[in-house]
């Protein structure tokens, strides 16, 4: 008796092939429907909304605009923290701690350099480099009549109107600047390389009284007792007076022998300003003889 093992075999092997084959397409089929559906989903008005919200919000973000200069100038105290690093400001580190509201505030007389007082600095300067000190020039020049000190932004009005009305009688004057000397300030942070007063004392004096005065009004510091007017010339951080004091003899025949003889600073003396953040008054001294 034949059994039909082979036929019967085969057919299960075929229906099973079928079987399989149309399991395989209908994966295949659920895969592309699910891929389909998905890119449904994430094509959606749904799924792009927050997406075209976000690129939204950075666009106004972006495109915001700039505040004015004009009232970023009315608080430059708000100033980003990196400002109180010395090491942006050339080593400088501050007196007294910048905060809102306060503005550094001091009284001068300034001076505006010629060119044969350039030539003079940038001598100084390499001698006293080859001395061993290196010094930076200053950035602007003047003759300092008070200590610096710290305005509330609602006092600069009164405190200017108070300084005007004090040195309305001030006669205008010439002082002349010729020896150098070396100062250091109070903390001993910065040592300066500076031209000394020859002439003019109680004119300068004068004029020390009348911010005085107003310095009391407001409870802020005085200048100094016995002050040694003078005009800085250039700086180095630390307190580096005995380095500077040992080629200030070296400095000084520089200055007696620069041009045709002894060189002669010139102050002018017709007007006194105050700087108080960045805002700069002047106060017109009043006419003297000889001095329009």
């Amino acid at each position: 008796m034949l059994t039909a093992y082979s036929s019967s075999s085969s057919e299960e092997e075929s229906e099973a092939a079928a079987a399989a084959g149309a399991d395989s397409h209908s994966l295949s089929a659920a895969a592309v429907s699910f891929k389909r559906h998905e890119e449904d989903v994430c094509n959606s008005p749904a799924r792009k909304k927050p997406k075209i919200q976000e690129q939204a919000l950075h666009m106004s973000v972006s495109s915001r605009l700039p505040l004015p200069g004009c009232l970023l100038a009315m608080f430059p105290d708000e100033m980003d923290s990196k400002s109180e690093e010395s090491a942006l400001h050339g080593g400088r580190i501050r007196s007294f701690k910048h905060e809102q509201g306060n503005w550094a505030t001091y009284v001068y007389l300034p001076y505006h350099p010629e060119d044969e007082f350039r030539l003079l600095l940038q001598e100084l300067l390499l001698k006293s480099r080859d001395c061993g000190v290196v010094l930076t020039p200053q950035e602007d020049f003047h003759l300092s009549l008070s200590q610096t000190v710290v305005l509330k932004h609602h006092w600069i009005q009164p405190f200017t109107q108070s300084l005007r009305a004090g040195l309305v009688h001030c006669k205008r004057f010439l002082c002349s600047v010729r020896r150098l000397k070396v100062y250091c300030n109070a903390e001993r942070t910065r040592t300066f390389l500076g031209m000394e007063v020859a002439n003019g004392h109680p004119q300068l004096l004068d004029l020390v009284q009348a911010v005085d005065r107003t310095m009391m009004e407001f409870n802020l510091d005085t200048f100094y007792k016995d002050p040694s007017f003078h005009v800085s010339l250039a700086w180095c951080v630390g307190d580096m007076r005995e380095q500077i004091k040992d080629s200030i003899q070296d400095l000084q025949s520089l200055v007696d022998a620069h041009g045709e003889g002894t060189f002669l600073l010139i102050l002018d003396c017709v007007e006194v300003y105050c700087k108080t953040g960045n805002k700069t008054f002047h106060f017109p001294l009043s006419p003297s003889n000889g001095i329009t």
